[in-house]
């Protein structure tokens, strides 16, 4: 089996071909550049680099969100146009999970996250071992989540390329116990998202949709707009 892993959700890229267990290749990204332009010709080259060919492809792995909006849809959009037009399953997985996988041996708390500006940011938190979620994924004020972890009086880790953002305020809550990704493990790698891929279950293609976690600016505009007209 040869399964093609696509992360596009955040600024970095990553992308990953596994075969039966052992990583072809892998590379890994944080250039900001725009994904619409960059990761299916990188999906290409990868894919050159490694001798193999779409036709060799068994299965896609893709980062389902939350993140960027438009990241988001680009992985998935270029992921389901594979699956579809090679007739390969598509499993999707979170993409805050894939950060937390990083970490998946700390024996504590792992909270990735990555910013959604003025204070909030999408945000999870797992059991280091074994990746289960201790809370859900969500777009949170940033200060609740984090008092809401520090109830729990536990170790946790924090991880993402955005988690640094917030290290003013984290270590204002946590203070010395907050513990940090080191920089390599703080972007997401495209071999745990197909790790973490071959324990789901498959998604049927047509129907797989991004988990954005929150509402769209436009879905947001368009709800006041109607709110103002109810009153």
């Amino acid at each position: 089996m040869i399964y093609l892993g696509i992360d596009t959700s955040n600024s970095p890229l990553s992308l990953a071909l596994i075969e039966d267990g052992r990583v072809l290749i892998e590379e890994t990204s944080n250039l900001k550049i725009n994904h619409s332009l960059t990761a299916m010709p990188a999906i290409e080259e990868m894919m050159k680099k490694a001798k193999i060919t779409p036709a060799e492809l068994t299965h896609i792995a893709v980062a389902e969100g939350p993140g960027s909006y438009t990241g988001v849809r680009i992985g998935l959009t270029i992921a389901k146009t594979l699956a579809w037009s090679l007739k390969i399953p598509l499993h999707l997985v979170s993409s805050l999970k894939v950060l937390a996988a990083n970490e998946q041996g700390f024996e504590g708390l792992v909270c990735p996250i990555m910013d959604a500006r003025r204070g909030t940011a999408f945000i999870g938190l797992y059991e280091g071992v074994g990746l289960v979620p201790v809370f859900a994924d969500q777009h949170s004020d940033v200060k609740e989540f984090l008092l809401k972890i520090k109830d729990l009086h536990r170790p946790v880790l924090f991880t993402g390329v955005d988690a640094k953002l917030h290290e003013e305020l984290i270590t204002e809550v946590f203070g010395e116990q907050a513990q940090w990704s080191g920089i390599s493990n703080r972007l997401p790698r495209a071999s745990n998202l197909i790790m973490l891929a071959q324990k789901s279950e498959e998604s049927a293609v047509h129907h797989a949709v991004p988990e954005y976690r929150r509402i769209t600016e436009a879905e947001a505009n368009y709800n006041k707009a109607q709110e103002g007209k109810n009153v």
